[in-house]
């Protein structure tokens, strides 16, 4: 397909074509919901890197779980040139320690692996603002967080998932 006629289409065929891309995307297993496709897709090459087991969406305050038992919290952000923004989205419930580690995706505007890291709950906690105003905490993910004690670079193993995803050979 060639990617460059795009620009010549009206939005309403665009926005069809999203329509249909999320919907394909979701039966192979790539995405979870309809909506926008970065976390879940984030969800997916966590869940295949790291070997978690995802839980339903009810699940309160974590993603996955390692065979350990061990909850992840699963957060990414695709930086445009529009917005470079490195904020994860809003976590609630933090003095409840809902999770033991929250994984950080940052995706470029094309959805390629930026970086990525496992970041301990006890760092999190210490990083992370609370926001009276939406009642959660928020997490910039800035380049220093790599370099904290306890913060595990998951690039490599990032980028390798995500070509396993998107080929289509991960285990179900």
């Amino acid at each position: 397909m060639d990617i460059s006629t795009l620009k010549d289409q009206p939005a309403d065929v665009l926005l069809r074509l999203f329509a249909e891309t999320i919907e394909e995307l979701r039966r192979r297993k790539i995405v979870r919901s309809s909506n926008n496709p970065v976390a879940d897709y984030a969800e997916s090459i966590a869940a295949h890197a790291l070997q978690l087991k995802l839980v339903g969406k009810s699940g309160a305050g974590h993603d996955g779980e390692d065979a350990s038992g061990g909850r992840y919290q699963i957060k990414s952000r695709r930086i445009t040139p529009h917005n470079s923004s490195r904020q994860l989205s809003f976590m609630r419930n933090l003095d409840t320690r809902p999770f033991d580690y929250l994984v950080g995706i940052i995706f470029d505007a094309e959805f390629r692996i930026y970086r990525a890291c496992v970041v301990p709950f006890d760092v999190v906690q210490k990083l992370s603002a609370f926001s009276k105003h939406v009642n959660a905490h928020r997490l910039l993910l800035r380049d220093e967080v790599w370099s904290l004690p306890g913060v595990r670079d998951v690039s490599a193993e990032m980028t390798s998932s995500a070509k396993a995803v998107c080929e289509g050979v991960c285990e179900d």
